[in-house]
This record gives structure tokens, C-alpha cells and sequence, in this order.
């Protein structure tokens, strides 16, 4: 699976919430190091009710796509609401598997994957369809917390608490035939807790 039930109290999650987590969340740094652009077709990968795909949204303009993703269709519901409020026209949503993102091959520009890769069991099965759904030149963003109460610890130490360290995901990004270019170790602290620092990793895939 790649996505668990996040209850609504978690505000980073709902749209009441969004522009506190504005505060922390270092957005336009994430997309300077995707090195996404304008008329970009972008995959938001638990998706949730929408946080990143609205700024992708914005970012990427009239000209681009958002192809937001998740595997409960409650949240897709309410991000297709917040979508016909707004007037949004360019973010389509996806009702995914939890082993697969049901997105279209060779379509993809960069896919995002934010505070959700932990909670992949199937990452291998993920990581395959993202490869086949990125243009040869695509690129992965993801990005997780680590709990400082955590480094060291085994990879299912860590996911079981909710948080992954980047060299496990380096790891899986190279076996499953990306090359990392791109880490950043401190992108600040998720909602301020200095408990828990962000990082981001970019793979591309490997030239055959």
C-alpha cells in the first residue's frame, strides 16, 4: 500500500489548514530543486486533499497538468471540490491502487511523492510504474521527514513510525533504476518540530 488513513486533525492534511503549513513548507524551494516549469505535466502522488497539487497547479499554469493521485476517493472528492470552487482546469484526479498509480506511460514531466514513500509497502511495485509514466527526461521528487529519535534505525523501525532516512531511499531509487541527482538534507522542520526534519531527493532515470 502507499497511502494509510491520516486522520483530519492532522492539519498539515486539510484545506483549513494550508496556509499554516504555507509557513514551514519550503514550496518554491522543492520546485526550484524539480526544476519544474511552466506547461510541465506534473504526478502528485498521495495527493490527499490537495495541498502540494493547488501550487503545483498555480506554478505549472493554464498550459500544464496536474495529476493528482490517491488511493481513497473521499479526499479525491474533496480536492475535485476545492477544484470547482477555485475554477482550476488543469489538475485531473486519479483514484490509484495501492500498488500502482494507474498513470499514463511516457506522460509524465516530474512525479512528486510528499510525506507518502513511507508508507509505500509496494515502493518496488511504485517505483516501476513511475519509471514507465516519466518521459525519458523525467524526474522523481520525494520528500519525507526524519525523526531524530529515529536515525540509525532499521528501515521498519523507521516506517513503522511514520518517517524514512534518505539512504534507504537512495537506495531503492538506484536499484530501481534511478540516478540520484539532487539531496537536501534540510529543508527545514515538518510543522515546526524540530523532532522532525525535512529532506528531499531527486532521481532521474538512468541512461541505458
Amino acid at each position: 500500500m502507499f497511502l494509510v488513513f491520516v486522520p483530519e486533525m492532522y492539519c498539515q492534511y486539510s484545506e483549513s489548514e494550508w496556509k499554516a503549513r504555507d509557513k514551514w513548507m519550503k514550496v518554491a524551494e522543492i520546485f526550484q530543486i524539480a526544476n519544474i516549469q511552466v506547461g510541465n505535466k506534473v504526478a502528485d502522488i498521495g495527493c490527499h486533499q490537495g495541498y502540494m497539487s493547488i501550487r503545483l497547479s498555480d506554478f505549472i499554469g493554464e498550459t500544464g497538468s496536474v495529476y493528482s493521485v490517491d488511493v481513497r476517493e473521499d479526499r479525491l472528492n474533496k480536492l475535485n471540490d476545492i477544484v470547482s470552487k477555485r475554477g482550476i482546469g488543469n489538475i485531473h484526479t486519479i483514484l490509484g491502487d495501492y500498488d500502482d498509480p494507474k498513470l499514463q506511460e511516457n506522460s509524465i514531466d516530474v512525479v512528486f511523492i510528499i510525506d507518502a514513500y513511507h508508507e509505500m509497502n509496494d515502493y518496488k511495485q511504485i517505483l516501476f510504474h513511475v519509471k514507465k509514466a516519466l518521459k525519458p527526461d523525467g524526474r522523481i521528487l520525494i520528500l519525507e521527514k526524519l525523526k531524530q529519535q529515529m536515525i540509525g534505525k532499521s528501515r521498519q523501525e523507521q516506517t513503522q513510525s511514520h518517517t524514512i532516512a534518505p539512504k534507504y531511499v537512495k537506495n531503492e531509487l538506484k536499484e530501481a533504476g534511478f540516478e540520484v541527482i539532487a539531496i537536501e538534507k534540510d529543508l527545514g522542520y515538518w510543522e515546526e518540530d524540530k523532532d522532525k526534519k525535512i529532506w528531499v531527493m531527486v532521481g532521474v532515470l538512468t541512461q541505458s
